[in-house]
């Protein structure tokens, strides 16, 4: 086959339904030269690229780096392998490969293994077509039925990849084990004109992956022993996370030297990048009936919480941080502001600072953390990581801002604490009382200072970094107060009489 099998919606309806209407179609005629997957979505993605057409909707951040290396891959009819930690959309790249597969394409009617009807592999459809000849009925096999994906686990077995004898089918059709007709077939064949693709290949046993070179280098595979050549036409791509090749198990050196290209793959470059990734995966639009806003420096301090932790000695970097962190964070921090809402009877809310400590239940499991951190214990670990976070982008946001005013009032015994469930009017009368503060809201982008859903929000949002940057305190039982004063269980302290030790 030469011309591609994408037909115009028109078409579809008239599209051959027996192998001498198929015949009649342009590249289709006895004779033509065949045309293998690799061979189509190389020809695919160049008209693709010729048209500027969009490749990988939804990827963010490869634009550089990753999905060139793929293309390349593919232009070069490379099978390869996508090597990178946790949450780096390896998975999502790999179905996104479908966009380079034609509409569809013809299959021998009932085909396990998608024989092409002019060049069947099988011996079920050789003697079909053989009988039936012009009559044999056509099907065609739509892209999103062309990819065939295989999570690796260590009880995965050769017969469930490549296939077995089936006894059962022996016995109903009378036949010996050793026909062809007895075997069923795995899923490697059952892609057979389509992409197959194992994700955490480490994971799969050594001598299973064995069972792959033939297909990869040769072209074909061998079945329970039995000396069956079934050239199959098939893309094999395929994952795995660098930490396995220790901690779980590793791909032979036989296999790696047969995939055509390694690919690295990595975590958002910028929180910019991130925040697109974030805001596109999250579930923000609730239906709740009640609107529920999250600003923009605070979408910055989510995906910030994932900076911090990939660059924090106390969290394994070599299991890395998934960008599932700052997407179930901000769903959580929404979440919290929603249920506020709803316990206040507010139709609007504006997302806080406190919503994010509220969302620590959705950080702490995606933390891997070594020994310090296991000592000092997740939450602490998360809370730190936010705390830090927060002065990160305090300093970009109100960085040469004069806030001496508001440091002076709690330094002259001025104490706020926050209800959890106050509306937004109640933050908004407690914060307008401290000097200074409401003019530095627009710094975050808050002009309006009678929203007080929004202006409060930043309002705590600039305590939350005096208190990141150590210039005020803060504590669950007194809220915000001067840095310099001292707790009262402190100042009684100091005044007892101190013991000597000799």
């Amino acid at each position: 086959m030469t011309a591609s099998t994408s037909l115009h919606p028109s078409a579809e309806r008239s599209r051959p339904a027996t192998l001498g209407e198929l015949r009649r179609l342009p590249g289709f005629q006895p004779g033509a030269p065949a045309r293998s997957v690799k061979e189509e979505m190389r020809a695919n993605l160049l008209r693709m690229l010729e048209a500027g057409e969009p490749l990988f909707p939804g990827i963010h951040g490869y634009e550089e780096t990753v999905i060139p290396q793929i293309l390349n891959a593919l232009l070069s009819r490379h099978n390869f392998i996508l090597l990178g930690l946790r949450g780096q959309a390896k998975s999502r790249i790999l179905r996104g490969l479908l966009q380079f597969l034609d509409d569809a394409i013809p299959v021998v009617a009932g085909c396990e293994i998608n024989d092409h009807p002019l060049r069947p592999i099988c011996r079920a459809c050789r003697e079909r077509i053989a009988a039936e000849g012009d009559a044999t009925p056509i099907a065609w096999l739509s892209r999103d039925l062309r990819y065939v994906e295989k999570l690796a686990t260590p009880d995965v077995t050769i017969a469930d990849i490549l296939g077995d004898l089936d006894p059962i089918k022996a016995a109903r059709g009378g036949r010996d084990l050793s026909d062809e007709l007895t075997i069923h077939y795995g899923l490697l064949p059952r892609a057979n004109r389509g992409i197959f693709a194992i994700n955490e290949l480490p994971d799969l046993a050594g001598k299973i992956q064995v069972g792959l070179f033939n297909i990869m280098q040769e072209g074909d595979i061998q079945i329970k022993g039995y000396p069956l050549r079934l050239p199959l036409d098939v893309l094999l791509v395929f994952t795995a996370n660098p930490e396995d090749y220790t901690a779980r198990g590793k791909i032979v050196t036989p296999l790696k030297d047969r995939i055509g290209a390694e690919i690295r793959t990595h975590y958002p470059s910028s929180v910019e990048e991130g925040m697109l990734i974030t805001g596109q995966e999250a579930w923000l639009e609730r239906d709740s009936g009640r609107q529920i806003e999250v600003p923009a420096y605070l979408r910055e301090v989510v995906e910030e919480i994932a900076f911090q932790a990939r660059e924090d000695k106390r969290v394994d970097r070599r299991s890395g941080v998934s960008q599932r962190l700052p997407i179930t964070a901000l769903e959580s921090a929404v979440s919290s502001a929603e249920q506020r809402a709803a316990r206040t009877g507010e139709k609007r809310a504006v997302v806080r600072v406190a919503d994010i400590y509220a969302a620590l239940p959705a950080i702490t499991g995606k933390l891997e953390l070594e020994y310090e951190g296991e000592l000092k214990g997740a939450e602490t670990v998360a809370r730190e990581l936010v705390r830090a976070a927060i002065g990160r982008v305090y300093s970009k946001h109100m960085g040469g801002a004069d806030v001496q005013s508001v440091v002076q009032w709690f330094e002259m015994g001025g104490e706020l604490k926050l209800p959890e469930l106050s509306t937004a009017a109640e933050r908004q009368q407690q914060l307008s009382r401290i000097q200074g503060l409401y003019e530095h809201i627009a710094r975050l982008g808050v002009s309006d200072r009678k929203d007080a859903p929004a202006a409060a929000a930043a309002a705590e949002m600039i305590l939350e970094g005096l208190w990141a940057h150590r210039r005020i305190g803060r504590s669950e039982e007194r809220g915000f107060y001067g840095e310099k004063q001292r707790p009262a269980e402190t100042r009684e302290a100091s005044s007892r009489p101190r013991r000597q030790f000799n």
